[in-house]
């Protein structure tokens, strides 16, 4: 997508950010067109480091922005990043509770030299009892019954991935577009707040509503009595597994006739979802043996052929040559800072019938220091000096 047609082209945001929620708001607001200017620490942000399941997150996260690495604790790196947020309409960080105060960075002290600016906090918690404790997704998982909803009973098991963390990210950036929309009405900035805690408490809000409309806890997802007849995993031929679902009347009619299962069609115990619901303990293992008779691509077949929802159980590496991503543009080239190509995952979603875009690789440590320092009006010999006593790099 063109980078002119991108509808927050002209926004400044200068993001204080690490690991993932804070850098998910910055990725969201540059994918659709800010300048998202990332400022570091002189030996740069420590996500950049990580091993293991933490080795995607700076690559994935830190696109589409620029890096500039300043020591904060020197007054000289104050006075320049205080004269680069002078020139931004968003602030967005995610530290420690009293970390940016330490610094002269936060929204009271900023807001009193721009009442325009919009400062987004990303937080463990929204101010509150807990708002003191240091939180991890992992954390607000266990804690916010996201855990318990996954794993088995008496195994809580976190989500797969870092829901939260993003969550709470893209929850910041939809703050800061309100933000911008207000001001566009007011003249005046403020600040947004957005935490893992809470975000982790809408997402099992449905839960919640379950137990307000039926004065029954939810089970966990395991173990639930699930709203739908067929909704399962199934073991097929040479060991491999695949998802399969028939969750109206006429889709179990389809299923059937599709499958030969005329007896199970006309069995008067299974006529509606919720007879089949109740008959799922001797219905599903005449269905299990049915299914291990054929392989993934067989069942794919032919509940593709008869519009029936299934789904192959997919690793997600195996995701960049998927051939439905990779035709439809969701998956876009970029360069690793360490110069390798790969292919990432675009926003999951298109405006005029285009995905936004990469427009920068994810940042080296620094790469536009010099850039960004010449625009605030820094001449190459304060640059160089700077850069001597390591206060920029």
């Amino acid at each position: 997508m063109s980078a002119k047609h991108l509808p927050y082209k002209g926004v400044r945001v200068v993001e204080f950010t690490h690991m993932v929620m804070g850098p998910t708001c910055g990725m969201v607001l540059a994918d659709l067109g800010a300048e998202v200017i990332k400022v570091e620490p002189i030996g740069g942000d420590n996500t950049r480091k990580l091993l293991g399941s933490g080795a995607g997150f700076f690559p994935m996260f830190n696109r589409n922005k620029k890096s500039i690495a300043v020591d904060l604790q020197t007054p000289e790196g104050r006075e320049l990043v205080l004269r680069l947020i002078d020139t931004a309409d968003i602030v967005s960080e995610n530290f420690k509770p009293g970390t940016m105060k330490k610094l002269g960075l936060d929204y009271a002290s900023l807001s009193a030299r721009n009442e325009r600016l919009i400062y987004v906090s990303h937080k463990g918690f929204l101010p509150g009892p807990y708002d003191h404790r240091t939180a991890l997704d992992e954390v607000v998982q266990m804690m916010g019954g996201l855990a318990y909803m996954t794993g088995r009973p008496g195994d809580p098991l976190r989500a797969g991935t870092s829901v939260n963390d993003i969550m709470g990210g893209i929850f910041g950036a939809l703050g800061a577009m309100a933000a911008l929309a207000e001001r566009a009405q007011t003249g005046r900035g403020q600040e947004v707040q957005s935490a893992l805690y809470e975000n982790n408490v809408f997402l099992v809000a449905q839960h919640m509503m379950q137990y307000a409309v039926t004065g029954k806890p939810a089970a966990p997802m395991p173990s639930r009595i699930s709203a739908w007849a067929v909704y399962d995993v199934f073991n097929v031929k040479d060991n491999e597994q695949i998802f399969l679902a028939v969750v109206s009347d006429t889709q179990w009619a389809i299923f059937c006739d599709a499958f030969g299962l005329s007896d199970l069609k006309a069995d008067l115990r299974l006529i509606t979802n919720n007879d089949r619901v109740s008959a799922r303990d001797w219905m599903m293992p005449l269905l299990r043996a049915e299914m291990a008779r054929y392989s993934v691509a067989e069942l794919s077949a032919v509940f593709e052929k008869h519009g029936l929802p299934f789904a192959p159980i997919t690793r997600p590496h195996d995701l960049l040559d998927d051939p439905h991503l990779m035709q439809t543009g969701g998956l876009a080239p970029m360069r690793l800072p360490d110069g390798r190509e790969t292919l990432t995952a675009l926003l999951p979603l298109t405006l005029g019938g285009e995905r936004p875009g990469i427009r920068l690789n994810p940042p080296k440590l620094g790469e536009h220091s010099t850039e960004i320092l010449s625009e605030l009006g820094y001449d190459e010999g304060a640059i160089r000096a700077m850069q001597t006593q390591q206060i920029v790099r």
